[in-house]
């Protein structure tokens, strides 16, 4: 008998077979991701600048790009249990729906309260900070599901947690702001008149619905303007990808338990956290030379840091309060269309996923917003869940390409992940089924008028 008859709707693992450690893909990268930069002096931001913003062993772990694996404490791995491992899914509903001879599977991560991945380094970054005996920690938070990810790490530590939030996101998902406060956090709609940056972003974009790298702004000032605070970040940096790396880990030995190797990964994209998390391990063999994949990121065609940005420094938040980072940017001062995935509205991407896709490790596709509805709506008629609009973007290519298989009769092994819940996105799904629902591609010359921003110096030109 066939171990493909053998394998279940959902694959668990034990729990001895959770990861112990986290996986630091960039230890495996031949041309490392480049350093993040001092703005003021443009020169490799250093341990010490670094411990102002980020709490201390966060910042080793930002600047480790060698340590293949760090172990993932006890107290944390304690936490991982209580929603951990997460569910590796054979879609055999959708292949059926979609009659197609690919074989198709996803990583749930929303079978937590937070309803996404983000709790996985959300609990890391809260147990560091408590760790080195801080009071609290201010962050950003798009669509939402960072900041309760965050919000419930602090309340289970007992930190304060201060959120500032994309405004449309603050407007459009409500219930999801009243978790956060229900957790605890103070809640504030970005960019705000609470700070310097946010009123001088108010000043320049009169009326602007906000975007992560104004929030980001906000939360970087507020947590240096109080003693005893720091910074978090749910994406972009290499810690987080680090800590989310267990997404993939878990993955992968689901897979190799049942002796599955996947042909397609693919992943939405705004900063790279749940995809760089998922196809890290695997990653990790193709640099190695051991095996060979195909990676796709999914990003919305109204924000495509990948697809139509350039490859340069660039500040990574709107108000220039931040240090440099090399990565695919659409500039710091782009602001997206507000469409429904608040996730993925930032301008730029990790610097780990841009250096992959630049060395041609990755591809990278762009899609519009009504087209991902529908796609998320054939999912949950046939899987029952709900996805958020941010997961729909790779279901959406999941099933593009599970149709390609369709007309050329490949049996391909299409890997996707489900990021999260949509439960709290209904006003999404509500202009979606009512019609009202508008695809927004910026022009050639709104991309210039962000790009323009980009700081000029000796090798960084657009």
């Amino acid at each position: 008998m066939s171990k493909e008859k053998k394998i279940p709707y959902k694959i668990y693992l034990e729990e001895h077979e959770m990861p112990k450690s986290w996986y630091n893909v960039r230890s495996d990268m031949k041309n490392k991701p480049a350093p993040l930069l001092n703005p003021g002096t443009l020169q490799p931001l250093t341990y010490e600048e670094m411990r102002g913003i980020f709490c201390d062993e966060l910042c080793k772990q930002e600047l480790d790009d060698t340590t293949p694996y760090f172990e993932i404490p006890e107290e944390i791995q304690k936490f991982y249990k209580m929603y951990r491992p997460s569910p590796l899914v054979r879609a055999y509903c959708l292949e059926e729906k979609l009659q197609t001879p690919a074989k198709i599977y996803y990583k749930f991560e929303g079978n937590n309260t937070s309803g996404s991945h983000k709790l996985n380094s959300a609990i890391a970054q809260a147990y560091y900070a408590k760790k080195q005996g801080l009071k609290g920690v201010t962050t950003e938070t798009g669509a939402g599901q960072w900041g309760t990810a965050l919000s419930m790490a602090c309340a289970y530590l007992g930190l304060d947690c201060q959120v500032y939030m994309v405004k449309c996101s603050y407007e459009q998902k409500p219930f999801r702001r009243e978790v956060m406060r229900t957790y605890g956090a103070n809640v504030t709609p970005s960019p705000s008149n609470t700070t310097k940056v946010g009123r001088k972003i108010l000043e320049e974009f009169p009326g602007t619905t906000g975007s992560l790298g104004c929030a980001i702004s906000e939360a970087v000032e507020a947590a240096t303007s109080q003693e005893g605070y720091r910074y978090v970040l749910g994406s972009v940096l290499t810690q987080v990808l680090l800590h989310q790396s267990i997404i993939g880990l878990e993955t992968k030995t689901a897979m190799d338990k049942y002796g599955i190797k996947p042909d397609v990964i693919i992943g939405c994209a705004g900063g790279g956290s749940n995809l760089g998390g998922l196809i890290s391990p695997f990653m990790g063999e193709k640099l190695r030379g051991e095996a060979d994949y195909r990676f796709i990121a999914v990003e919305p065609a109204s924000c495509p840091s990948l697809t139509r940005g350039k490859y340069v420094y660039d500040f990574c938040d709107t108000g220039k309060v931040c240090p440099l980072a090399k990565m695919y940017t659409l500039g710091s001062g782009f602001i997206p269309a507000p469409n429904h995935a608040g996730g993925l509205r930032y301008h730029g991407m990790s610097s780990v996923l841009s250096q992959l896709y630049d060395d041609g490790y990755m591809d990278a596709v762009s899609v519009e917003q009504t087209s991902v509805f529908q796609a998320a709506e054939t999912f949950a008629r046939v899987e029952g869940i709900l996805p958020a609009p941010e997961s729909s973007h790779a279901i959406k290519v999941a099933i593009d390409e599970a149709l390609k298989c369709k007309e050329t009769g490949e049996e391909k092994t299409i890997l996707f992940g489900l990021t999260g819940t949509g439960y709290f996105d209904m006003m999404a799904y509500e202009r979606f089924n009512n019609g009202e629902m508008t695809d927004y591609i910026p022009t050639d010359e709104e991309l210039a008028k962000g790009l323009a921003g980009v700081p000029q110096f000796p090798g960084n030109q657009v």
